[in-house]
């Protein structure tokens, strides 16, 4: 497939984007599924939080839980967008990250969420965090190549 540039010149679209793309599409859905889940309190996704958890959850002040969902939507849009070859696709994984930055300040700068969902939170939470800056730093390559159009 080709995209179209300023130019004379076609850039190919790299069979990468589309792996990346789909991969991003996937994990970013769970990241809205976890989402929409705990604020809709879904009882058979919250079964597997102990009552201290869910409590934790729901005591999520509204600007921490305005963050997470920058960062969760953030991030699911900047995957669509990446797919349909968008240069937004950027600015949606930069406000996903701003969006992490709020969330994460709220989760462990403001509450005790490591104490209270364990070390294996603040291990997930790293990986979140590389996965996202890389899908941005992925994105702006890809816009300056003049993938994204």
């Amino acid at each position: 497939m080709k995209t179209e540039t300023a130019g004379a010149n076609p850039v190919r679209t790299p069979i990468h984007l589309w792996v990346v793309g789909v991969i991003s599409l996937v994990w970013n859905f769970g990241g809205v599924f976890d989402y929409l889940a705990t604020q809709l309190e879904l009882d058979v996704y919250l079964s597997q939080f102990t009552p201290e958890q869910i409590a934790y959850y729901q005591s999520f002040p509204a600007w921490g839980v305005a963050g997470w969902a920058f960062g969760v939507w953030g991030a699911f849009a900047g995957s669509i967008l990446l797919l349909s070859r968008c240069r937004w696709a950027v600015c949606a994984f930069g406000l996903s990250i701003l969006g992490m930055v709020v969330s994460t300040i709220c989760s462990f700068g403001f509450s005790n969420g490591l104490e209270m969902m364990g070390p294996g939170a603040a291990v997930f939470m790293a990986v979140i965090w590389i996965i996202a800056i890389g899908l941005f730093l992925y994105a702006l390559t890809m816009k300056q190549r003049g993938v994204l159009r």
